[in-house]
């Protein structure tokens, strides 16, 4: 069998069309509802999909501020990171990578919170890292922002080794000082002492995802990510931008190509331009293009549904099993972890042959 190709989905609204929310079939009046995400999630969940990424720009629409006159636009969304929250307990394979902005949160924070959406998924977390374009600041420092932020995250995650609730009723011991380390992080952006207040999470690390354009962010997603997006336009150039990337780092990563994808009629309507490939077709010629695609050196792609859900039913439906005629994905899940699926080892802590902490406290 020819080795297989990774597959993502990523959730936005009704679709990554603006219009998207007006087409037949669209669920416009339950965007704000935890049974719409729910279900777009069962729906990748039943193509045995790796995982899906939670879009969440911190901000109320993706065409202007909230301040602006245009009324055409879906306004308003939920927190991905509590979308993700919320759906996991109701689904039992799939990883849930929501989006979460450095630019405006703390890394303690966003340790904990995703450490207990591993917690609470088992094993299913990752985060995909976004920063917001504020005004007045420079998109570098921005990005080096970022790269610190992952570094305090990840940290803090190591904080506590395995094991280290050992919950000794015999000896009142909750918890093995020893195995809790301040991570001690002094740079530009942040300062922080650690340890976290969550333990260690079941995958270690949940996995980290960033998406890349150009150079500069190559370098910072192959410094500090496990999957990188990038938006390549052909085989070519996927050839390429996947040899740029693994230049850059000796760790292991897995590219995945974002494309936009319309599997039916396309809405009316403008369409702005897009930092990805768009993709119109048949879901054959979309197996086709993801077999070429591959071949040329990408371990697996992200499509981002034109339309919810009617493209996403139609990834589920026809290309799902069209990859499988051509012996390219799954048939079932081989793992129970979103590690797992992606072929990702299970990280030790950084911290295991150092020393403890000087008391159980903790410090931010």
């Amino acid at each position: 069998m020819t080795e297989g190709l990774h597959l993502a989905v990523a959730l936005d609204d009704a679709g990554w069309h603006p219009g998207a929310w007006r087409e037949p079939g669209a669920r416009p009046a339950e965007l704000l509802t935890a049974g719409y995400w729910t279900d777009l999630v069962r729906h990748a969940e039943r193509g045995r999909l790796d995982f899906v990424t939670i879009e969440d720009r911190g901000a109320s629409a993706p065409g202007g501020p909230p301040d602006d006159e245009r009324t055409d636009l879906v306004r308003g969304r939920l927190d991905a990171l509590l979308i993700a929250a919320r759906v996991a307990p109701l689904t039992s394979h799939i990883g849930l990578v929501p989006s979460v902005v450095t630019t405006h949160t703390e890394p303690f924070h966003v340790s904990t919170q995703l450490a207990t959406l591993d917690y609470v998924s088992r094993g299913r977390a990752g985060w995909r890292v976004q920063i917001a374009r504020d005004a007045g600041r420079d998109v570098d420092d921005l990005v080096a922002e970022a790269a610190d932020h992952v570094e305090v995250v990840r940290r803090l995650w190591d904080s506590w080794e395995d094991g280290a609730e050992i919950r000794d009723v015999a000896t009142g011991r909750f918890v093995d000082r020893e195995r809790l380390h301040y991570v001690d992080f002094a740079g530009r952006h942040f300062s922080v002492k650690g340890p976290s207040i969550t333990p260690r999470p079941p995958q270690g690390q949940p996995i980290v995802a960033a998406l890349a354009h150009g150079r500069h962010v190559y370098e910072f997603a192959a410094a500090g990510a496990d999957v990188v997006f990038v938006t390549p336009t052909g085989p070519d150039s996927a050839r390429a931008i996947a040899a740029e990337v693994r230049a850059l780092t000796d760790r292991p990563v897995k590219i995945f190509a974002d494309l936009i994808v319309y599997l039916g009629r396309r809405p009316d309507g403008e369409l702005p331009e897009s930092d990805a490939h768009t993709f119109e077709g048949t879901p054959g010629d979309l197996a086709d293009l993801l077999a070429e695609w591959h071949a040329a050196g990408l371990d697996g792609f992200r499509l981002r549904p034109g339309v919810l859900p009617a493209d996403l039913l139609s990834i589920v439906d026809d290309v799902v099993p069209a990859l499988r005629e051509r012996g390219l994905f799954r048939t079932e899940y081989e793992a129970g972890t979103l590690r797992g699926h992606l072929g990702l080892e299970r990280p030790a802590s950084r911290y295991a042959a150092s020393g403890p902490v000087r008391s159980a406290g903790v410090a931010a």
